[in-house]
């Protein structure tokens, strides 16, 4: 038997039986042939929305072509589309690190923020502007919080009530913690939300903005200094050398620009559901499916074993 080199992992938004037959009706016109392939396990809870699969294949000279096309593939067909190498597939990765807004929750808490403060498409526009990396984060956040200010304490409570959590995100983090992984958020948002998802689903260390708050109102400044992507980045850096690891055996997602230093520092950087800046900068995209699709990107000792017979 071929020895498998590389995966092609194929996640899907829909549990229909014959969902990748169009996938595999298309490999063939790459001039490659799996030498194995294996269904799945995906969430109780996901499987009525989800059906993922790997492709195993040996050596191919084209690797490189083979992803592009693959990308191709992926956007024309919504079904999120992973190729590996098994030397990465297998790392021994041990912590997993988080944006917050639009990664783990589907808000960007800013921009609720000035819902409530009645600023809404004012700080939404520039919000989009950071995202996109038109403008200076460090900029842009100090003027969307300046307009803030006077916004009553109790409004960071009724909206953290109310985040809406990503599709994936518990399962995903159950499933990293049974598996021994460190779990943190690193965030240009704020802290009280960031603390808010520590104590809901237990992430090991968070760091994000800390909100300035005077007689009960938020004065539109923020205490200490800015979580920028420089600062993700040495976080990262920070945070792996207190756990004795190297960059190589973290995980990194995000959707910003301002993410972009740290998935591209840690050894698997995920682009999710990202800005096209983003999806440009790091090998995995994930587009259509949810956080649990991550889980997918990791080996497991059952497929060593699989693939040594």
């Amino acid at each position: 038997m071929i020895t498998p080199r590389y995966a092609l992992t194929a996640i899907a938004t829909s549990a229909e039986e014959n969902v990748f037959h169009p996938l595999e009706a298309f490999l063939p016109s790459m001039k490659i042939v799996p030498v194995d392939a294996r269904e799945l396990p995906v969430p109780r809870s996901l499987s009525n929305c989800r059906r993922a699969r790997t492709f195993y294949f040996g050596d191919t000279e084209h690797a490189g072509s083979v992803q592009a096309a693959l990308q191709v593939f992926s956007k024309k067909s919504g079904i999120d589309i992973f190729w590996q190498s098994l030397e990465s597939r297998q790392r021994a990765y041990k912590l997993a690190i988080f944006d917050m807004d639009s990664t783990l929750i589907r808000c960007e808490v800013i921009d609720e923020l000035a819902l409530e403060a009645g600023v809404g498409p004012e700080v939404a526009a520039v919000t989009e502007q950071a995202m996109r990396g038109e403008i200076d984060f460090k900029e842009s956040f100090r003027r969307r919080l300046g307009m803030l200010e006077g916004l009553p304490q109790e409004a960071l409570g009724l909206i953290a009530s109310r985040l809406p959590i990503t599709e994936g995100l518990p399962e995903l983090i159950t499933t990293l913690r049974a598996r021994g992984f460190l779990t943190a958020i690193v965030s240009g948002g704020f802290s009280y939300f960031a603390d808010h998802l520590q104590a809901t689903y237990g992430f090991d260390r968070i760091k994000a903005n800390e909100l300035e708050i005077v007689d009960g109102k938020v004065t539109g400044r923020a205490v200490g200094d800015i979580v920028d992507g420089e600062a993700k980045r040495a976080w990262l850096r920070s945070l792996a050398s207190e756990f004795a690891l190297t960059a190589d055996q973290v995980i990194a997602v995000g959707d910003g620009a301002n993410d972009i230093p740290m998935l591209t520092e840690a050894g698997l950087g995920v682009a999710f559901q990202a800005k096209p800046i983003v999806s440009e900068a790091v090998p995995f995209a994930i587009n259509f499916s949810g956080l649990d699709s991550v889980l997918y990107l990791l080996g497991s000792q059952s497929e060593l074993e699989h693939n040594s017979h």
